[in-house]
């Protein structure tokens, strides 16, 4: 319920949120004269504006008497919210992924493979997994199992075109019809490229969706053991072609993982450093796919859930691995983030794929790295978001300016990437200079930016990256 603020130290027409003890909604001069009324606006303020601190509310305005109230909403115990008409985009939703989160879920794991109808799995997964602890449990809960199994244990940290073929050799020789990929991003990316190849057999560059009702793939397992891509719950997986060297984007719903298993005990063995670099992966799926020029609210509330999430416990996953509790609600951030992404992304992916493939950088820490210079591109057009995602790091922020908020997100960004050890700029990370006219030109072929909020040229990703350098 909104309630008028005391109006010492505050302009007239102020008010706040009854449901805290924030008071963020400084109503103007304008304002001052007006009924007591509130319009939901959707993200935008306005003179007079302000929004609750409190994620669920979205911010509100002091209506005008000239105001049109088509629609009057009523709920109990407080003050009635109006809200105006307005025409929405058409947009399509889908979110049908199988998650089993727990401490311990691994142990279920034969019960999943069962569930979805193995008979021979083929694990897929790199050579530094090998000598974990976890990939030691999944080894003795498989041999325990009634299932035969392989395993492809080459997953590059950038796969290519090369690997996928190697690996479905493997899954093709040794009658294999499902997969189980445990790792990073890159072993789950890895064997849905697998999974292509089961059903297809020329250049991936030429790779497109099949069409509805199309036979299935090989059925997928996805078990991570970092808190980043996401890619066990999304239905894409990115391969550096062969035939131009740039990381590829493959798309088609049937390579959504059949089981995501997300057991947080499986990262307490992730050193800080990868950490670091794979939360704020997560962390910019989420604020990409907020800011991403396409309408998809229940993507948007889902990045901003993550976004909470990253801020409130990456720091401490970094710097206390063992803590139970922050790596648990990091793997849901990076699911949340990978189901908020299918919004699509923005210019820092742009930028990311190509200091991957040509500058060999880990995917997460790329981004991490040039966010904050691509939130500077963005900012102008996106203040509104940019205000929001500011609160969420410190709820007193709903007292400035939208202005003010705004260049404030960019600054809490770079501290949180300060205080979890991301390097400041590329050089630091070991970037070369001479590489940066390739990486424009990457870029500006990614197709990530397509959905940038402000539009990218070759020239904007030439300035970009040599800001970021």
């Amino acid at each position: 319920m909104w309630t008028k603020l005391p109006s010492a130290g505050r302009e007239p027409g102020a008010g706040w949120c009854g449901r805290c003890e924030l008071a963020p909604a400084l109503g103007g001069a304008a304002a001052a004269n007006s009924p007591r009324r509130w319009v939901v606006r959707p993200l935008r303020t306005r003179p007079g504006a302000g929004w609750c601190g409190r994620r669920e509310l979205a911010p509100a305005l002091f209506a005008p008497p000239s105001t049109p109230l088509p629609l009057l909403l009523r709920i109990p115990n407080a003050s009635p919210i109006l809200l105006p008409t307005m025409t929405l985009p058409t947009s399509q939703f889908s979110m049908p992924t199988a998650v089993r989160f727990g401490h311990g879920e691994i142990r279920n794991l034969v019960t999943h493979l069962e569930w979805i109808g193995a008979k021979r799995p083929l694990v897929v997964t790199d050579p530094g997994m090998l000598s974990t602890k976890a990939f030691a449990s999944l080894k003795e809960i498989l041999d325990n199992g009634v299932l035969p199994w392989a395993l492809f244990g080459k997953v590059l940290p950038n796969p290519t075109e090369d690997n996928v073929d190697e690996a479905t050799e493997i899954f093709r020789s040794g009658g294999h019809d499902s997969l189980v990929a445990i790792g990073g991003g890159s072993a789950i990316d890895l064997a849905k490229a697998v999974a292509v190849r089961t059903g297809y057999e020329g250049p991936l560059e030429d790779f497109t969706p099949a069409p509805r009702g199309a036979a299935p793939l090989a059925p997928i397992v996805a078990i991570p053991t970092t808190a980043g891509t996401g890619s066990e719950v999304g239905r894409s997986s990115v391969i550096i072609l062969r035939k131009t060297g740039r990381k590829a984007v493959l798309f088609d719903p049937r390579l959504m993982p059949a089981v995501a298993l997300l057991d947080p005990d499986l990262t307490l063995e992730l050193p800080p450093k990868l950490t670091a670099a794979t939360g704020m992966d997560a962390f910019t799926h989420c604020l990409e796919s907020y800011v991403s020029n396409v309408f998809h609210p229940v993507a948007d509330s889902i990045a901003l859930g993550g976004l909470e999430l990253v801020i409130r416990n990456l720091t401490t996953a970094v710097k206390d691995g063992g803590n139970p509790e922050a790596r648990g609600y990091m793997m849901i951030a990076a699911m949340m983030g990978a189901l908020a992404f299918q919004k699509d992304l923005g210019a820092a992916h742009s930028m990311a794929h190509p200091l991957s493939s040509i500058s060999g950088l880990h995917h997460g820490l790329a981004n991490a790295i040039v966010l904050p210079t691509v939130m500077e591109f963005n900012r102008e057009v996106v203040k509104d978001r940019f205000a929001r995602v500011a609160t969420l790091f410190d709820p007193k922020v709903a007292l400035l300016s939208e202005e003010e908020a705004s260049h404030l997100a960019i600054t809490k960004v770079r501290g949180l990437n300060a205080e979890i050890g991301i390097p400041a700029r590329l050089r630091d990370a070991g970037v070369k200079e001479s590489d940066l006219p390739a990486l424009a030109e990457g870029a500006l072929h990614d197709g990530c930016h397509a959905t940038n909020p402000r539009a990218c040229t070759l020239d904007d990703f030439r300035s970009l990256f040599r800001e970021a350098y």
